[in-house]
């Protein structure tokens, strides 16, 4: 966000263990921090869009980022459905419920933004005041994600059998039916033709590519 935090913890580290790498992660929608150092100094976003509202920042601090500046190695950022599937994988992992800006490290981390590869690495995980509206939709945002959900839409010959063949091969393969939505009244299909929705269950996305070619 604004760098309060990353400012005391890399001026301690670097002063500590110089050789300790800090790196900071902002989101995609609000990377003014980012920019900042990128561009050389400090700038104004003309808009924030993201789900971790704790960093939801358009401006810098001027102290904080000097600090930034001279003491962290890189910042990074991640994507929304990076951070909904931190969430996730916290609190499915480590029974820890994260806002977004609280995740957003260890999103970095999961999806290979950082330079981690036989590193000791700490993600500091820096807050939980998430609304639990958002979170249910964070929640459905980080399984579809993680290929733990999936939507399917097919189209099928409208006539009879076809649902219960095309459910066959989902259960054949694995998966969990938990909504089935039919549309025979599209203008983009044939008149004999149906759309057949189904929301699943699954286990990753190498099921769900399986289920599809089958």
């Amino acid at each position: 966000g604004g760098g309060g935090l990353i400012s005391g913890i890399a001026y301690t580290i670097k002063n500590l263990k110089s050789k300790i790498k800090v790196y900071g992660v902002q989101a995609e929608g609000a990377p003014s921090m980012y920019r900042s150092v990128k561009e050389g100094a400090p700038i104004t976003l003309d808009e924030v869009n993201t789900i971790a509202d704790g960093i939801a920042v358009k401006h810098p601090g001027t102290l904080t980022y000097e600090l930034t500046k001279k003491y962290v190695d890189d910042i990074f950022t991640v994507s929304e459905d990076e951070i909904a599937t931190a969430i996730v994988t916290l609190m499915e992992r480590k029974k820890m419920v994260a806002e977004g800006a609280g995740a957003v490290s260890v999103a970095a981390a999961m999806f290979n933004k950082l330079p981690l590869k036989d590193k000791n690495v700490v993600c500091i995980v820096s807050g939980g005041n998430i609304d639990v509206t958002i979170l249910s939709r964070v929640i459905s945002r980080g399984l579809l994600k993680s290929g733990r959900s999936a939507d399917i839409i097919i189209e099928l010959s409208d006539k009879p059998g076809q649902l219960s063949g095309v459910s066959k091969i989902v259960a054949d393969l694995g998966g969990n039916v938990v909504a089935v939505y039919h549309d025979r009244a599209d203008l983009d299909m044939d008149i004999n033709a149906c759309f057949l929705r189904l929301v699943l269950e699954t286990r990753d996305h190498a099921q769900v590519e399986e289920m599809k070619r089958a």
